[in-house]
């Protein structure tokens, strides 16, 4: 029996790594995010490989008079594993203060996952695969959905939670100010899902990055990011 699962371990650790080094190692996105049809912020996003780390940022600079409101930044460091991104910390910045940062780390060697909330860290058992606000995007790059619906964990930087998409349509023409691209559509299966919840539109002939994303805000508005343009090296 073992001479028969080894092959196929074997090209199943090949065609992972195969999807490792296919990735790209550098990325940079911008989108215009809209509240309720009306514009509100631009955001840049930045991936960077180098070696076996990576390191992303995202960052939504409001217009107008949302401005005020200072940056919102996200930070995620890590390892590019052969399975794909493996994080290991993250940090959410809105404005200067303080009070609203989020610190995250994760202890893969202890599983344990420890969220820093206005100073007071509160430590969870870290599941496999999980991952944090800006890295669960990019390991579409390694990990493209597949099926009918995909589970993922990730954490909030405010708590662990599970997202659960169904993908309800895999080969959609949208037009974007970037261009027109072919996207896989991914839908919050979670109808009760919390303001962090999202809809997706990947591009399927970029690496699966998201070209579209739709959410709702705390307050019920919905806050839509539509790709302006991309870099993909």
């Amino acid at each position: 029996m073992s001479n028969i699962r080894t092959p196929a371990l074997a090209l199943a650790l090949l065609l992972s790594s195969g999807l490792a080094l296919a990735a790209p190692k550098q990325v940079k996105l911008t989108y215009e995010a809209t509240r309720n049809g009306q514009a509100f912020a631009n955001v840049t996003e930045t991936y960077q490989q180098e070696g076996n780390r990576y390191r992303i940022e995202s960052v939504t600079k409001g217009v107008g008079v949302y401005a005020l409101f200072g940056e919102r930044r996200l930070t995620s460091e890590g390892e590019v594993t052969a399975q794909g991104l493996k994080p290991e910390h993250f940090e959410l910045h809105q404005g200067d203060n303080e009070k609203r940062s989020l610190y995250t780390d994760f202890d893969w060697k202890a599983s344990q996952l420890t969220m820093k909330v206005k100073g007071k860290p509160n430590s969870v058992a870290l599941e496999p695969g999980t991952q944090d606000l800006s890295s669960f995007i990019y390991q579409f790059m390694f990990t493209p959905p597949s099926g009918e619906e995909l589970n993922l964990p990730v954490t909030t930087g405010k708590k662990l939670r599970n997202y659960h998409y169904k993908i309800t349509a895999k080969a959609e023409q949208l037009e974007t100010p970037a261009g027109k691209f072919k996207v896989m559509h991914l839908e919050d299966a979670d109808k009760d899902a919390a303001e962090d919840g999202k809809e997706f539109w990947l591009g399927v002939d970029q690496h699966y990055l998201p070209v579209k994303l739709m959410m709702l805000d705390d307050k019920g508005y919905k806050i839509e990011q539509v790709l302006t343009s991309i870099n993909v090296e």
